[in-house]
C-alpha cells in the first residue's frame, strides 16, 4: 500500500496530522483548531476536512456538534488498519513504544503463522508452491536490504495465502508493516545471515503435506527471528539508507 505521504497534498496532510496524534502533540480528547491547523499546514480548509475524514474512518478523530473535531482515545483507534500500524512503527522506531509494538508483533506471529503453516501443508496447491518458490529465489538473489525485505514479505504473504482461509490471509495487513520494520533492523547488520534454509524448511514441509513438520519449522524460524532482533537491538547504531537509525554489525541471523 502506497504511504499517504506519496499521494499528493491530501496524503501529506493526512500523515502530518496522524503523526501529531501519535506523538501526543495532539493528545486524546484535544479539540482541533481547524483554522490554526489549516494555516500551519498551508492547505485549504476543504483539503483539511477531507484529510480529517480519512482519520475519522480510522478511529483517530471524530466530530460532534458543539464540540467540534477532536482526537479520540487510543482505545478507539483501528489499530489493525494498515496505515495506523505503519504510522505507529514509523513514529516509534528506536523507542520503548516501538519495541513494544515489535514484541506484540512477535506474539501475534507466534500465534498465527505456525497455524497458517499447518493449514498450508494440508491445503496448498501448485500456485501456492510456485509463490513460495519465487520468494525463496528472490531471497537467494543477492540484492540489497530492500530486496531482502521484499522477498521476506512475499514469502510470508504466500504462506498465509496457501492456508486458503480468507480471513487468515488478511492478517498480512497486521504483519506487513511490523515485519518490514523488523527486517529493516536485521538486514541493516553487516552479516544478517542466510534466510533461505529456515524458509526452505517451511516450504519443504508444506510441499510434502506434513502439517506437523510445517508448524515446527515455522516455530523454529520465528524463534530465530526473535534472537536476530535482539542482536540487532544490542548492536551499535548507524543510519540506514532511508535515514532511520538501526543496529550495526551482528554476526549472524536470518530474515523471518
Amino acid at each position: 500500500m502506497t504511504p499517504y505521504a506519496r499521494r499528493g497534498v491530501h496524503g501529506q496532510t493526512v500523515e502530518a496530522i496522524a503523526r501529531r496524534v501519535l506523538s501526543g502533540e495532539l493528545a486524546g480528547g484535544a479539540t482541533l483548531d481547524l483554522v490554526a491547523l489549516q494555516a500551519e499546514l498551508g492547505v485549504s480548509l476543504t483539503a483539511l476536512r477531507e484529510s480529517l475524514k480519512v482519520l475519522a474512518a480510522k478511529g483517530m478523530v471524530d466530530a460532534r456538534q458543539k464540540r467540534g473535531t477532536f482526537v479520540r482515545d487510543r482505545s478507539d483507534w483501528n489499530l489493525l488498519d494498515a496505515d495506523v500500524l505503519r504510522w505507529q512503527f514509523d513514529s516509534g522506531a528506536g523507542t520503548e513504544t516501538g519495541d513494544g509494538l515489535l514484541r506484540d508483533l512477535g506474539e501475534v506471529r507466534g500465534i498465527v503463522e505456525p497455524a497458517a503453516a499447518r493449514l498450508a501443508a494440508e491445503r496448498r496447491d501448485a500456485a501456492d508452491l510456485a509463490a513460495l518458490d519465487a520468494a525463496l529465489a528472490a531471497m537467494s538473489g543477492g540484492g540489497g536490504p530492500a530486496d531482502a525485505v521484499a522477498a521476506d514479505l512475499a514469502f510470508h504473504r504466500a504462506l498465509l495465502g496457501a492456508a486458503h482461509n480468507e480471513l487468515l490471509t488478511r492478517m498480512e495487513i497486521v504483519l506487513e508493516s511490523g515485519l518490514a520494520r523488523r527486517d529493516q533492523l536485521v538486514h541493516s547488520t553487516e552479516h544478517p545471515g542466510d534466510p533461505v534454509p529456515s524458509h526452505r524448511a517451511v516450504r519443504d514441509a508444506i510441499h510434502d503435506r506434513d502439517p506437523d513438520a510445517a508448524e515446527a519449522a515455522m516455530r523454529a524460524l520465528l524463534d530465530q527471528a526473535l534472537l536476530d532482533l535482539d542482536e540487532a537491538r544490542r548492536a551499535p547504531t548507524h543510519p540506514t539508507t532511508d535515514g532511520a537509525t538501526v543496529g550495526e554489525p551482528a554476526q549472524k541471523g536470518t530474515t523471518a
